[in-house]
């Protein structure tokens, strides 16, 4: 069983998946830490995420950067932000995605465009939204916990300038999916909102 879980940042679907996973017991895979690690790799290197051959020659990452807790930091998510904007890129990810994807007995996988792009096919899809200002009050709690100094007004402009970013884009952009189940989160705790996962994910799954 394959289940493609897509969103904007700070959505939840990053949990959700992750709980998805656990309930279904299958393996996950967060396929923004791909283009994290691209954009990453990039700054160590002391290249330019907007420019196209400098990002596609940090695509080529060993997994075990997967693995590195500096990826989930505002920072990084802004360049990802950034770096996936280019098809080059793009197309060099795709088929570590689909190969995930194809293990035997399935998998769950979460990003931007799972059931566009990735796995069309996908046994049960999911698009997960919230607000703007829900997702920058959750990030900037998230930060502050980290003890980051952090304003909640630069974080929801951040979010915002990725929100257009992956919705303009012209290859891949962020949309939800013909047949993709749609949750809010925008009012619902964590537990309601896996809750709710699961069982949008088991109608679609039993039909």
């Amino acid at each position: 069983m394959i289940i493609a879980v897509d969103g904007p940042t700070a959505s939840g679907k990053g949990t959700i998946a992750r709980a998805l996973a656990a309930h279904f017991g299958l393996p996950h895979l967060d396929t923004g830490l791909l283009y994290r690690a691209v954009g990453q790799q990039v700054a160590r290197h002391g290249g330019d995420p907007d420019v196209a051959a400098d990002a596609l020659a940090a695509t080529a990452f060993d997994d075990a950067l997967l693995a590195d807790p500096a990826l989930r930091s505002e920072t990084v998510g802004a360049l990802a932000s950034r770096v996936s904007v280019h098809p080059a890129v793009r197309d060099a990810l795709l088929q570590r995605q689909r190969d995930f994807a194809a293990q035997p007995g399935g998998a769950v996988l979460d990003g931007r465009d799972i059931a566009t792009v990735i796995v069309p096919n996908a046994d049960a899809k999911l698009f997960v939204t919230a607000s703007l200002a829900a997702r920058s009050l959750r990030r900037y709690l998230e930060m502050k916990a980290r003890g980051e100094d952090v304003g909640r007004a630069a974080i929801e402009a951040d979010l915002a300038a990725r929100d257009a970013r992956d919705t303009e884009r012209a290859v891949a952009p962020l949309a939800r999916a013909d047949g993709a189940a749609l949750l809010d989160t925008s009012s619902l705790p964590i537990a309601a909102a896996i809750a709710s996962a699961i069982a949008l994910i088991e109608k679609q799954t039993r039909s």
